[in-house]
């Protein structure tokens, strides 16, 4: 079991705990590190020589930022989890943007839904993949999904240019309230799509000693689940949020008189609300998770005596 998995056993069973493990993780600062830097501080938590607290405290941040808990890889720079704010929040603002027409929303998008796989992917639990090689078919799922979800998120401002709805309650539907659940669901989806190959294939599990029972189908499925959960409540919060907050803010004396603030106001409070979601979804569920014995196949039951076995959600 890789360091970081032992991390998350002993300090990231509790809400609040990871929680205010996340806050500090998501720092942008620390994807200014170098692979060299990255590199030591593996080696520093490794050693077995006394450590200063502040040097344990950033190596543990840097490794947990940085590094996958399943190859102890390096993840891309752009993937890593204290990326995904500053590249995100732009990418669904412009998504929830009034564009006039199709092409800007179809792009915006596009970039959105390519970003979330690559996030998803990189962020997999990887022991579902042989060697941690790209497959075909995993290729041809992450390819699915962009192009299924960009087409979806896109139906709103195609509706609406293609027949031209132009009324007041059409405009609140299309922009407003469809939007919500579309977000949720596409996130969701894009989670279930790209890490397929967990549920098909399983993932490691392991007893409370950190030595590996075997793979389990079960396992990868609670796995893919709750992940594709967290995310669907992160983008749902994430647009709901500001979309309750404009029709409010219309009805009130100061919304009307200077209704050119508006728009800018959910711009900025979905900015806001993504930041707050970030940290609160990925601290949703535990980062090792935990499956009682007697939900495993049967082969993986009499492989244990622990009644309890551990596997890594991803993220």
């Amino acid at each position: 079991m890789d360091i970081n998995l032992q991390f998350w056993k002993s300090e990231g069973q509790s809400f609040l705990r990871r929680l205010r493990l996340w806050i500090n993780i998501l720092d942008p600062v620390s994807l200014l590190s170098s692979d060299g830097e990255i590199e030591k501080a593996r080696s520093l938590l490794g050693s077995a020589d006394p450590k200063n607290k502040r040097e344990v405290d950033d190596a543990w941040k840097l490794s947990l930022s940085s590094v996958h808990s399943d190859t102890g890889t390096i993840h891309p720079t752009i993937f890593r989890p204290p990326a995904f704010l500053p590249v995100a929040a732009p990418l669904v603002i412009a998504s929830l943007l009034p564009h006039k027409g199709v092409k800007p929303a179809f792009l915006w998008q596009f970039l959105l839904q390519s970003y979330s796989a690559g996030f998803n992917f990189s962020n997999r639990n990887a022991t579902a993949t042989k060697d941690n090689k790209t497959t075909l078919k995993q290729a041809l799922l992450i390819v699915g999904s962009v192009t299924y979800a960009t087409c979806a998120g896109t139906i709103p401002q195609f509706v609406m240019t293609r027949y031209g709805l132009r009324s007041t309650s059409v405009q609140v539907f299309c922009r407003s309230v469809l939007p919500v659940p579309l977000a949720a669901l596409l996130a969701a989806f894009n989670v279930l799509v790209v890490r397929a190959e967990e549920i098909e294939n399983g993932v490691r599990v392991f007893d409370s000693s950190g030595n590996s029972v075997g793979v389990s189908q079960k396992a990868g499925s609670k796995a893919v689940n709750e992940t594709a959960l967290s995310r669907a409540a992160m983008m749902g919060t994430t647009v709901a949020l500001p979309s309750l907050l404009m029709v409010l803010l219309k009805r009130t004396s100061f919304g009307q008189r200077h209704s050119l603030l508006v728009a800018p106001v959910r711009h900025i409070s979905a900015a806001l609300v993504l930041g707050l979601m970030v940290p609160l979804s990925f601290s949703l569920f535990p980062q090792l998770c935990t499956i009682q014995r007697d939900d495993l196949e049967n082969e993986l039951q009499t492989a244990t005596a622990d009644k309890q076995l551990f596997y890594h959600r991803g993220l």
